[in-house]
């Protein structure tokens, strides 16, 4: 059976969304689908947002396995980043918003002011380190 020219449409439609933006990375995409119409959305993971504001060159991820990032963001991008993963969060405050994205900075392996991140999650729950409330 072949792939309908709709499939191979949907399937350049995806590509296109992920290339404008996403070069490199690896995200998810919505797909609604209404009326024989398909729309196409990026819902970019934290991890992805985070890689995404290190700024660094892009990659083929096809050549390229298991990248340990080694950049540095500052703790304003990691709350911006907080706000836009708000919707999928468990969390009740943006404090809590906060520490899930520096937990994904420790995964993905990059620093945040120049601190380690957990360093920075502990001075969190500590109060040392105040996060805005909106």
């Amino acid at each position: 059976m072949f792939a309908s020219p709709a499939v191979r449409k949907i399937g350049e439609d995806i590509a296109k969304e992920t290339a404008k933006d996403w070069k490199g990375l690896r995200v998810t995409v919505k797909l609604t689908v209404q009326n024989r119409q398909a729309k196409v959305f990026v819902v970019p993971s934290a991890a992805a947002l985070v890689i995404k504001a290190l700024k660094e060159p892009e990659r083929d991820r096809k050549k390229v396995k298991n990248i340990k990032h080694s950049g540095n963001i500052l703790l304003e991008d990691v709350v911006e980043i907080a706000k836009v993963m708000k919707v999928r969060s468990m969390a009740k405050e943006l404090s809590g918003e906060v520490m899930e994205i520096l937990g994904t900075c420790v995964s993905v392996g990059c620093t945040v002011d120049g601190k380690d991140p957990k360093d920075l999650q502990q001075k969190i729950a500590d109060g040392y380190v105040e996060i805005p409330v909106e």
